[in-house]
């Protein structure tokens, strides 16, 4: 049987459409070395940014949204890398030997299982860069009430009801304005003053870490909790230091953002949601309540239930059998050539056929979470909540309506 063999030497060129070609790149992006950063801010974009961009009910609603969206993606991930890697990084290991700083990037859970000698040295100061860093969960958490101190800047408006469009009257309540200003201030100076203590800390694990057990001990929690408290229970050990790790990522040598570091990004900013939607009255708390647990659930777990669902589903119906196996793993997009490549010189059939089915289905096993997120998690979830809210004012006012004196209900008439 004659079969199509493929070039290794030569960079593959078939035509896979603009389509596919699109979907592929997205793929790519996920699975780079800042894929958690890259694809986390094109879901994030296109999950909360998009919807509330379309579903806004006002110009303040509009500008606040917008502002919050695009500060909040680009900061939660992308400062991380570059306040750890740019930054401390340089500042913290000069006192490291050449093969130590090699190490920095090493996840923290790593160095402690294969106890090298550097470890004594290495511990307190990658605790010291992550304490430094944590000026990324404390920014998040202060942003909300900026975008507090930003509307009253530009519309003079500090009540939720006006800027949501559900009081219609407009009116300006200079006391309650008063009381947003001085909450949001109060806040972003209690966020500095708590990050000037992460400074503080940092510094005392630069200097006395290496040579105090308790700092170490300290050090080794920050960055492995699981590792630290639940060694040998794989599942414990595993989730908490996947999601409450304070520890970088590695890049290929370089600091990029954890899924740890993610998780207290959408833990402590959550505080600055809730405050910051409290100090603008109950419906925009109960807004809050109702959106944020479900786009802080998504951000953080992303959409890794959905393409584990889809992908066991499509496996126990013997679906892309070629693509997944009996462990629902999946080869990465630079995979498919030569596993193209193999199924050809195993089935025979034509290689580039082979492999743009191979892309295709890759593609859809990525692509429908993501649409899912967008779809549900955005603008259902943004259009359910602005319903919701509507739905408790109007009900609420006309609660209101009817315990209000006849000789009130006259006057206002």
């Amino acid at each position: 049987m004659k079969t199509d063999k493929i070039n290794n030497n030569k960079p593959f060129t078939a035509n896979i459409g603009l389509g596919l070609q699109a979907a592929s790149k997205i793929v790519a992006i996920q699975e780079g070395g800042a894929g958690l950063s890259n694809i986390r801010f094109i879901q994030d974009t296109a999950t909360n940014l998009t919807p509330r961009v379309i579903f806004a009910r006002s110009k303040a609603d509009l500008v606040e949204n917008t502002f919050l969206e695009l500060t909040e993606s680009l900061l939660v991930y992308y400062c991380p890398a570059l306040l750890g890697e740019k930054i401390f990084r340089k500042l913290y290991s000069k006192k490291l030997s050449p093969a130590a700083r090699k190490l920095i990037s090493t996840p923290a859970n790593e160095l402690l299982k294969s106890k090298i000698p550097d470890n004594k040295l290495l511990m307190p100061v990658k605790a010291a860069l992550a304490l430094s860093c944590f000026a990324i969960p404390l920014v998040e958490f202060t942003l909300n009430y900026f975008k507090n101190l930003v509307t009253l800047g530009a519309f003079r408006q500090g009540n939720f009801e006006n800027i949501a469009n559900l009081d219609k009257t407009n009116k300006v309540d200079k006391k309650l304005n008063q009381e947003v200003e001085k909450s949001a201030k109060k806040n972003i100076k209690r966020a500095a003053a708590i990050y000037g203590g992460c400074l503080a800390a940092s510094a005392l694990l630069i200097k006395k870490g290496a040579g105090s057990k308790l700092l170490r001990n300290v050090s080794e929690a920050i960055l492995a909790p699981g590792t630290k408290f639940f060694k040998g229970k794989e599942k414990s050990e595993k989730f908490l230091n996947k999601y409450l790790s304070l520890d970088f990522a590695d890049n290929n040598g370089k600091l990029t953002m954890s899924r740890g570091q993610l998780t207290s990004c959408v833990l402590v900013g959550g505080a600055g949601y809730f405050g910051a939607s409290k100090d603008r009255g109950r419906q925009n708390f109960l807004e809050t309540l109702f959106r944020f647990p479900l786009v802080g659930f998504y951000v953080i777990s992303g959409h890794e239930l959905p393409e584990k669902g889809l992908k066991k589903l499509l496996y126990k119906n013997g679906k892309c059998k070629d693509l997944i196996d009996k462990n629902l793993n999946v080869p990465k997009l630079d995979e498919l050539k030569q596993l193209a490549q193999a199924i050809v010189n195993k089935r025979g059939g034509d290689y580039n056929e082979v492999y743009k089915k191979l892309l295709r289905q890759k593609t859809f096993i990525a692509g429908v979470p993501l649409l899912f997120g967008i779809g549900v998690m955005g603008f259902f979830v943004t259009k359910s909540s602005n319903m919701f809210t509507k739905f408790r004012y109007e009900k609420e006012k006309a609660k209101n309506s009817m315990l209000m004196p006849v000789s009130s209900k006259r006057f206002f008439t």
